[in-house]
């Protein structure tokens, strides 16, 4: 029932030039990849804080942080898509980022090695994801940008604590 509602929140977003309507993305680096995320989905960018640990919570839930009077859960994306080693540095930033309707307007925050740049997606076509991974069910589409692909994740998706916990 969750992928008919997204399948259909995603083609009232694609204009009849199969573009999103919703044009700007924030792209961040994992594992020297580039992923970005509708732009209107980041409430905040915050350095890197170790988390306060949640007992028994999968693996890629590092624990919450206090946001403002809000306890926001932290979700590693290198150990959601077990890629690459996870190592904490200067340029680690934690997106926090805002769900829509889909994952229950869920806050949550993402962590990833370093922001990227705001891509405007201009004339570029939203391609098709292909391939095989565990970060292929969270990608809606694919972007070049400057002669480099660019991976754009579904936010609703990524933050569906129900799909965590299976």
């Amino acid at each position: 029932m969750t992928k008919q509602i997204k399948s259909i929140a995603m083609e009232e977003q694609i204009d009849s030039n199969g573009r999103l309507k919703r044009s700007d993305f924030l792209s961040f680096d994992l594992d020297h990849e580039l992923y970005a995320i509708d732009i209107k989905e980041v409430e905040e960018i915050r350095v890197w804080e170790v988390p306060t640990i949640i007992p028994r919570s999968p693996d890629c839930v590092l624990g919450v942080i206090n946001l403002k009077g809000m306890i926001v859960p932290i979700m590693d994306l290198r150990i959601r898509f077990n890629i690459g080693s996870v190592k904490y540095l200067p340029t680690t930033v934690v997106l926090i980022l805002k769900a829509g309707e889909v994952a229950g307007k869920r806050t949550m925050g993402i962590v990833v090695d370093a922001v990227s740049d705001v891509i405007d997606m201009g004339d570029n076509n939203l391609l098709p994801p292909i391939g095989d991974s565990q970060v292929i069910p969270f990608v809606s589409g694919l972007l070049n940008v400057n002669n480099q692909v660019v991976s754009v994740l579904d936010v609703d998706l990524l933050l569906d604590i129900n799909g965590l916990m299976h």
